[in-house]
């Protein structure tokens, strides 16, 4: 379907923003992130925005307030927006900038739909080589940088040092982590024999996403090769054994929860129910603001760190958000504007760090302002060791809930292994056959 309105868009001869009557450059910029105009509608005071949608409406609005000669135009999607952007294109009409999961850039890109940004960058003067590793990994394809990224998110280990304490897992005032497979049983058993509660809080239930970060994690970080080329899978191999058989064995010898969806395990870890919630980058901020309250059990209680080693070498798979630029025509000034946005965005990555996620760029890991947040140099390493799938995979998000679903079914024991293994990489491959 993409390719029969790639053509269209491509040849599309209206200009957005023309014929306005206040003589701005407009773009029409779409975003997910949530709505919250009622209460930073009219506020350009990025420092005391809170949260995703808090901070990027902050950002946009005083862009809009320091470009007079420029106005952006939003458009705020329900997440995460994917639908309407393709209808959008069908109807030839996208938008000059959306926010995209790096994961769903190649769908739009393999169809010729997103332009690739390296202009815009050099009028910008934002060099790839500023990007941290993994988010230069999330946006380049072939030789073209295809997004101006703006964060990387990924799964974290939220620990409950109140417990860990208990459990004697503490050393010089941080968390005991494992560094292989075997020590995360042995630290689970004590844990569990110390303080009578599951070492892990797992959300299996409905969390499809949560189960194949695990199994692509720990199967990228002992060098397995996930995508041999653009239209296979391979899982069901001794390093896809190894992992999902780890997490069988948690889950049979009662070392996490069972039977909890997403919202259960967090009122689980928020009310000190186990020791870790392996979840990702966004709940940072929920997670301090209990260690921050008084009576809370994670009171004072709260670490956060990248995934451990287990197996092989530090690497953790993850994604991000970027801003892609729809292909259609445009005027000089717009793609002016587009470059100066850029320029914005990037200036205030650290702002958007606040958020929880990590930042896209080099320059602001090192920023006393960002190191100076709440945790964030324990989980800095997140930007080179985080790698997200080749850029060549199409369908990422839908695969993503294939191989979580059945790497769920292997880990609750709800099929075997190698036949939820199997599985996966059948349906997979079909998935891929026919993405043309």
């Amino acid at each position: 379907m993409m390719k029969r309105v790639a053509a269209a868009v491509l040849t599309l001869l209206a200009l957005g923003g023309c014929g306005r009557s206040d003589h701005k450059t407009h773009l029409y910029l779409q975003r997910f992130f949530g709505e919250c105009g009622a209460e930073y509608g009219g506020s350009i005071d990025i420092a005391k925005a809170e949260g995703e949608c808090g901070i990027i409406t902050t950002i946009i609005a005083r862009f809009n307030a320091q470009n007079p000669d420029i106005h952006i135009d939003v458009n705020v999607v329900a997440w995460p927006g994917y639908p309407q952007l393709t209808a959008q294109m069908a109807a030839r009409d996208p938008p000059d900038l959306v926010t995209m999961h790096e994961g769903v850039i190649s769908d739009y890109q393999s169809e010729g739909l997103l332009e690739p940004v390296d202009t815009y960058l050099r009028q910008a003067g934002i060099s790839p080589g500023s990007f941290t590793d993994a988010a230069r990994r999330g946006v380049t394809i072939g030789n073209h940088i295809y997004g101006l990224p703006i964060d990387t998110h990924g799964g974290l280990f939220h620990v409950n040092t109140a417990l860990f304490a208990k459990a004697g897992l503490m050393r010089g005032g941080r968390p005991v982590l494992p560094n292989s497979a075997d020590q995360l049983v042995q630290q689970a058993r004590q844990f569990e024999q110390r303080t009578g509660k599951p070492y892990l809080i797992q959300s299996l239930v409905g969390d499809p996403a949560g189960a194949a970060r695990n199994l692509y994690t720990y199967m990228m970080a002992q060098g397995a090769i996930l995508f041999p080329d653009p239209k296979h899978i391979r899982l069901n191999t001794p390093t896809g054994v190894r992992v999902a058989s780890f997490f069988r064995r948690i889950n049979v010898e009662h070392l996490g929860t069972l039977n909890m969806d997403t919202p259960a395990a967090i009122a689980a870890f928020e009310n000190g129910e186990g020791g870790i919630y392996p979840t990702g980058t966004w709940m940072i901020g929920s997670f301090e603001q209990e260690a921050e309250t008084p009576g809370r059990p994670l009171y004072k209680s709260y670490a956060v760190f990248p995934y451990p080693r287990l197996w092989g070498e530090p690497v953790e798979y993850v994604s991000g958000h970027s801003w892609v630029v729809p292909a259609r025509a445009r005027s000089a000034s717009q793609k002016n504007a587009i470059a100066r946005f850029f320029k914005f965005m990037a200036e205030h990555d650290y702002d958007w760090a606040r958020t929880g996620h990590i930042p896209a760029f080099k320059a602001v890991l090192n920023d006393p302002r960002f190191t100076a947040l709440p945790h964030r140099g324990d989980i800095a390493p997140l930007a080179s060791m985080g790698r997200p799938l080749p850029g060549y995979v199409l369908r990422q998000n839908a695969i993503e809930g294939i191989v979580g679903e059945e790497a769920a079914a292997a880990f609750t024991g709800q099929k075997t292994i190698p036949q939820a293994l199997s599985a996966a990489e059948r349906r997979v491959d079909i998935l891929l056959a026919q993405a043309d």
